[in-house]
């Protein structure tokens, strides 16, 4: 979604920065009707489990009753989320969602939905949060339209669990010199069409240009996954996209052997769990399972296993983007 907020909207909420594709994620269909995935927890009868779990008495005593969290997420962004060959979801989001369920002593489901549709669920009541690498912007926080900057509702509070950016990633062993965005000129970069990836490329093209630098080639491609092929064979310098599904493609493609990531992450933002502004418990009640896993070292494990460890957070903040 490296993030899936005006990253999202820029390409009309398309799947920014490979959404469709990681080479070994596949391609995945969004369904606007519930696709229910246990996230977390189990549910015992008279709330055996959540009176055990350690932050139970934080939750709003309607969630303890169902010992569920319905949670609105659009399953198409590996590693965030996505479904595995079997149909299970799986990524980042469900692992910390099956963490913070041991702490509070809930199940979470996850519901497929359409990425945009999500804030108008939680509205609605259909989800009682949003968790779908959700960029945390201001105006989600005050239920602006980033394109018309007109309210639209009374927006969301967000808990922050990670920090994405875009990046650039070589084939492994060839960086060309790439060390940055500036390091570009002249060469060739594969992107995903409509995303930020693209946008980065042509403002930084303009400097090259301006600066007699020679002109950045950019071929753009309908999804990351053609991006990656194309750069796998030789026919580019770089490719770049969303910072967990480029380090997710290092890691996974080719057993590792295909991809290295080269420089740092830019306009780097918090990915937030979105809650209604009328749910502040819940909103708290997340913030301190979100602390605790990230203080007995839960957190950090399911960032290491995706192999995105330079999102981390180090603590769970409300409402840190801006």
């Amino acid at each position: 979604m490296t993030a899936r907020t005006t990253r999202r909207s820029t390409a009309a909420m398309s799947r920014i920065a490979a959404v469709s594709a990681i080479a070994v994620a596949g391609a995945l269909l969004l369904t606007s009707c519930g696709d229910q995935t246990s996230g977390s927890g189990t549910k015992e009868k008279d709330g055996a489990a959540t009176s055990a779990a350690p932050l139970a008495d934080k939750l709003p005593q309607s969630i303890r009753d169902k010992g569920v969290v319905k949670v609105g997420s659009d399953i198409a962004y590996p590693p965030v989320e996505f479904k595995d060959g079997s149909g299970k979801v799986v990524g980042i989001d469900p692992d910390i969602a099956d963490a913070l369920g041991k702490q509070l002593g809930v199940k979470f489901e996850f519901e497929n939905g359409t990425f945009d549709t999500l804030i108008t669920g939680l509205r609605s009541k259909r989800y009682d949060m949003a968790m779908s690498a959700m960029t945390d912007t201001k105006d989600r926080q005050e239920g602006v339209d980033s394109e018309t900057g007109k309210k639209v509702g009374e927006g969301v509070d967000f808990v922050d669990y990670f920090t994405a950016g875009v990046s650039i990633y070589t084939k492994k062993g060839d960086d060309k010199g790439i060390k940055s965005w500036s390091d570009l000129c002249g060469k060739k970069i594969v992107v995903q069409r409509g995303t930020v990836s693209e946008d980065l490329a042509k403002a930084e093209n303009n400097k090259c240009v301006k600066a007699k630098k020679g002109k950045i080639t950019i071929e753009a491609f309908d999804n990351d996954q053609q991006a990656q092929t194309r750069l796998r064979a030789g026919g580019a310098d770089a490719g770049s996209s969303d910072f967990p599904v480029a380090a997710y493609a290092v890691k996974t493609s080719g057993g590792g052997k295909d991809f290295q990531i080269v420089g740092e992450q830019v306009e780097a933002a918090p990915y937030g769990i979105a809650v209604a502004k009328s749910n502040p418990e819940l909103r708290d009640a997340l913030q301190a399972a979100l602390d605790a896993i990230i203080k007995n070292g839960e957190y950090q494990k399911i960032i290491a296993k995706w192999g995105v460890q330079a999102g981390a957070v180090t603590e769970a903040k409300i409402n840190g983007g801006s």
